[in-house]
């Protein structure tokens, strides 16, 4: 019997405690959820991924080994390659979005996310796991002028000749307008006092299709940079596209019933109370909510990171949007419905991408898409906002019972253990006492070792 097929008969029971689901095994292997593979050796882990995806010998191997980056392909990357820099790997499990199934790759070496994100989505399955949208994924690119005495003037005549701007700028990206994309319009944007002097700044409007775009929009800001001086009788500096992607947002939400909540210690009510007074303090103070929003990143960043796209971008544009209102605040949203289930949104600029960059160069980054088996970067943008959404609840709901260093802890432990010196055969023992313990030191690791040698 195969590994797979030993897989099957741990499939999910509606009725019976989960093992391992899937929506249709025999029609979608990729989508295969290995809801308990915590309790698999990497290795095996490994192995029962293989099983479930085409070609999976080169996507395996780009997984682990000198497969994942050959230092070869790593300096042509960046500049002055000394070697790589290695982080752990994981695989988020449960999650439905829109329907669909997906294994979700995660690179992130801090404890508890990868399990937090699983669970939450593991409780979002229940009532249909959750609900995305998106955007089209239209990119600005900023030309900033200089020295312009009349900046109402200038700003009338550029967007009298905004068509031939577009037109333009289109022609140095061909191919990108004939898969549907291409610059869509120009906005003008004028600033009268700043420390440098007036600025009036251009903005170019491109769909970039599948892209990132920071490459397509940066070319064609540079390419009608001479034009633009023309027209507005200034003179150009910056030709930038922005981070701030907000005509390229994603939208992720989901609805929990309160009994699902419901512990041995915590009634389901009551945890949604607690989850709806945390948010409430993440939404009207900008100290909590910068911790509220990075707790929601340590979903986002490690599903970027392993897909080879910007998660430098993805930061940037996701605070400032948090604070486009002129008060920084939460990046989510949480209520009851009128049956008193949690109801929770996510909504943030979502510029990545699945061509070019080190999406196609990184073999760990191929791998970790094929993995997810996401078809266009809109659809990659919404898996990773439901991720955001499924990490803020977890955070929420442990801050709203036990507290949020109950489960962490218990998961840091492992990295102090190994600080301290502790074989794989060890490891469970050192853990287990330092947990009890509510010790969780490199001192007190040690002195459990020592105990035990």
């Amino acid at each position: 019997m195969s590994l797979l097929d030993n897989l099957k008969r741990l499939f999910i029971d509606a009725d019976s405690s989960v093992k391992f689901a899937r929506m249709d095994v025999t029609m979608n292997k990729n989508y295969l959820l290995l809801q308990d593979i915590r309790d698999l050796s990497p290795e095996k882990r490994l192995k029962a991924i293989g099983e479930v995806l085409e070609n999976s010998h080169n996507l395996l191997n780009s997984l682990v080994g000198d497969g994942a980056l050959p230092l070869s392909v790593a300096d042509g990357m960046i500049e002055n390659v000394i070697g790589r820099f290695e982080l752990p790997l994981g695989v988020a499990t449960n999650f439905q979005v829109n329907g669909k199934d997906y294994l979700i790759p995660m690179a992130v070496e801090e404890p508890s996310v990868v399990a937090a994100a699983s669970y939450m989505a593991k409780l979002a399955r229940l009532n249909g796991g959750f609900d995305a949208y998106s955007d089209r994924p239209i990119m600005r690119a900023q030309i900033q002028v200089m020295g312009i005495r009349d900046l109402k003037s200038a700003k009338e005549r550029i967007l009298k000749h905004k068509s031939e701007l577009i037109y333009a700028a289109n022609e140095k990206d061909k191919t990108l307008v004939t898969l549907g994309g291409g610059c869509e319009d120009i906005e003008v944007h004028l600033f009268e006092e700043t420390p440098s002097g007036p600025m009036l700044i251009v903005h170019l409007l491109v769909d970039v299709r599948d892209a990132m775009g920071a490459n397509t929009v940066n070319t064609m800001a540079e390419y009608i940079a001479p034009e633009v001086e023309k027209i507005s009788q200034g003179y150009v500096r910056l030709r930038i596209l922005s981070n701030l992607a907000d005509k390229r947002l994603v939208t992720a939400s989901v609805k929990i019933a309160s009994e699902q909540f419901d512990t041995p210690d915590y009634k389901g009510d009551e945890v949604i109370k607690g989850i709806l007074e945390a948010a409430s303090f993440a939404a009207v103070d900008p100290y909590r909510a910068a911790t509220h929003n990075k707790g929601i990143m340590n979903g986002i960043d490690p599903v970027v990171i392993a897909t080879g796209n910007d998660w430098r971008a993805i930061e940037a544009g996701a605070h400032a949007f948090a604070a486009i209102s002129g008060h920084y605040s939460s990046l989510t949203q949480w209520s009851t419905s009128d049956d008193c289930d949690l109801v929770g949104k996510i909504t943030l600029p979502m510029a990545v991408g699945l061509v070019g960059g080190v999406t196609k160069t990184h073999p760990t980054a191929k791998a970790a898409i094929a993995l997810l088996g996401v078809k266009s970067a809109m659809e990659l943008g919404q898996v990773i906002a439901a991720v955001g959404l499924a990490q803020n609840l977890a955070a929420l709901r442990a801050l709203a019972t036990e507290g949020i260093q109950r489960g962490h802890m218990a998961l840091h432990a492992r990295n102090i253990a190994l600080q301290a010196g502790a074989s794989s055969n060890e490891l469970d023992l050192v853990v287990k006492r330092m947990v009890e313990s509510q010790n969780v030191t490199v001192d007190n690791a040690s002195q459990i070792l020592k105990g035990i040698k």
